[in-house]
């Protein structure tokens, strides 16, 4: 299928509007498979272009007289009037844009077709987490090692290649393991807490059903966890679903780990909302803070009502429980819901987050999001991006990139034009050929161009873990995305930017010093 056989009208006469505080634009509107762009009069701003396959998230149209308007709800969060003359030019530019944003497939998106200048295919693509993570492990401990036993992914769809598993159990015992999880999600490294010992690890639940059933050999992987750190250490496994929610699974073949059958560990429950009560919790918030009309009490009557700052609270309470457990009480860690993704992902990635030095720099953060966040669930991915800004906030001097990046990968998480976020599993990259056919992000975001929008000038190494509040006078909106279109900077955004401005006329005297001197 050719992209112009659903291109209905390819260029029409509009006028733009972009929200409060952007002046209108006009000029002509033109549509091609990928994008929409306005090419405005001479005396007017740049060329503005549109993601449509990835960014459009609903459309709207009317028309009136010989003339009609589209609205565009973008997955960024902005809302775009398009006045365009003509009511059969309108009908069909809308068509056209319905039509290109619900291509499914894969390889016609955008990242299949950008090639900038300045980037080469290949490069960044080098990151490899499960290997370059394990150099680290391996410096530490050597109670682990990487096993190639989903080489194939025939064992577990939507794991890597290769996983850092317990040296003491073999490749034989992973693959019955898997088989007793769910999707094949059994147990596996996230991460290694280098000053007490203990490790961090995912799966998905065990599948005991109703007969409660057992496996061996997911016994025999849990005790070698445990073994691999002291003897008679112990563990917590942090079930992220009501005990209610787990006895129910247990009737249609799920369940949880027997406490008889796992000596040393003991179940927890954190239950954290998650799928269509999270989407909703979202959207209710995005329809708050786009009404511009609304008084005070209404306003706060709305932003109680959502709860999305209670389930920031909810993921951050569970992750620093995980992180206590590790550097408090010296105890490993199992994290798993059912599935073993979206809610089980946040909090490894959040208590990593708060223990870790090192997945608090620019590239530990890019690591880290490459490594655990495999499956991009919307919008588990932006509630962790939100629980990171709420990290920075608090300690503003401990992370070593900013608001920008995390600004920059929700945007790329939805619409990209390059291949990082494409696709929910390394198998299916694969089999796409992502890695050798687009590009990737962090080659375009590591760009000296690029950083000085996404580091923290003030960053200063903090090689303690960081705890966080999650106190209610603590934990705020974060405006910087929920409230970016609909009003104007803040006054410590402004300040941000004065910052970088001192700290780079100041490396600037001191190069110019040192070429003095030298």
């Amino acid at each position: 299928m050719e992209f112009s056989e659903l291109i209905r009208t390819n260029r029409a006469q509009a006028e733009l509007l972009q929200g409060p505080e952007a002046p209108p634009l006009r000029g002509t509107l033109c549509v091609t498979g990928h994008h929409l762009l306005l090419s405005p009069a001479p005396q007017s701003t740049p060329d503005l272009w549109l993601l449509l396959l990835r960014c459009v998230d609903s459309i709207e149209k009317r028309v009136a007289g010989d003339s009609g308007t589209i609205t565009l709800r973008c997955k960024d969060l902005r809302v775009l009037q398009l006045d365009i003359e003509g009511v059969e030019a309108t009908l069909d530019i809308a068509r056209s844009i319905e039509a290109l944003s619900s291509l499914e497939s894969v390889i016609t998106s955008f990242p299949f077709f950008y090639r900038p200048r300045g980037l080469r295919l290949g490069d960044a693509w080098h990151f490899h987490p499960p290997e370059r993570y394990f150099k680290r492990v391996a410096r530490e401990t050597n109670a682990w090692r990487l096993s190639e036993v989903n080489q194939d992914f025939s064992l577990c769809p939507s794991y890597p290649r290769v996983v850092i598993v317990p040296r003491a159990v073999d490749d034989t015992a992973l693959a019955r393991s898997a088989r007793f999880r769910q999707g094949g999600r059994f147990p596996v490294l996230s991460y290694h807490h280098a000053r007490s010992g203990t490790v961090l690890l995912r799966s998905s639940q065990p599948l005991t059903g109703p007969q409660k059933r057992r496996c061996a050999e997911d016994e025999e992987l849990l005790r070698a966890v445990l073994a691999g750190v002291c003897p008679g250490a112990r563990g917590f496994i942090v079930d992220m679903r009501s005990a209610q929610a787990a006895k129910q699974a247990r009737m249609t073949g799920g369940g949880t780990e027997a406490k008889a059958a796992y000596p040393g560990w003991k179940r927890l429950h954190r239950p954290l909302e998650r799928g269509r009560s999270l989407q909703e919790s979202f959207m209710r918030l995005v329809e708050a803070c786009g009404d511009t009309e609304q008084s005070m009490d209404r306003w706060l009557s709305r932003l109680e009502g959502c709860r999305w700052l209670a389930h920031v609270k909810e993921a951050l309470s569970t992750a620093c429980l995980a992180a206590q457990g590790m550097e408090r009480e010296g105890a490993c860690i199992l994290v798993h819901g059912a599935e073993g993704t979206d809610s089980t992902l946040l909090v490894t990635s959040l208590a990593q987050l708060i223990l870790d030095p090192t997945s608090r720099t620019m590239i530990g953060f890019q690591e880290l999001v490459e490594r655990e966040w495999i499956q991009q669930e919307a919008p588990t991915f932006l509630l962790f991006l939100d629980c990171v800004w709420q990290l920075g906030h608090q300690f503003p001097l401990s992370l070593e990139f900013g608001e920008g990046l995390l600004l920059a990968l929700f945007e790329h998480a939805y619409a990209s034009p390059f291949g990082t976020f494409l696709c929910n599993s390394e198998k299916e990259r694969c089999l796409c050929e992502v890695r050798t056919r687009t590009h990737s992000l962090w080659s375009g975001l590591n760009q000296l161009k690029e950083q000085r929008k996404l580091r923290n000038p003030l960053y200063v190494l903090n090689p303690l873990a960081i705890w966080p509040s999650v106190e209610p006078q603590s934990l705020r909106l974060w405006q910087g995305l929920f409230l970016r279109w609909t009003r104007p900077p803040e006054p410590s955004e402004v300040a941000w930017e004065r910052v970088w401005q001192i700290v780079t006329e100041r490396e600037n005297t001191e190069d110019s010093q040192s070429t003095a001197s030298a």
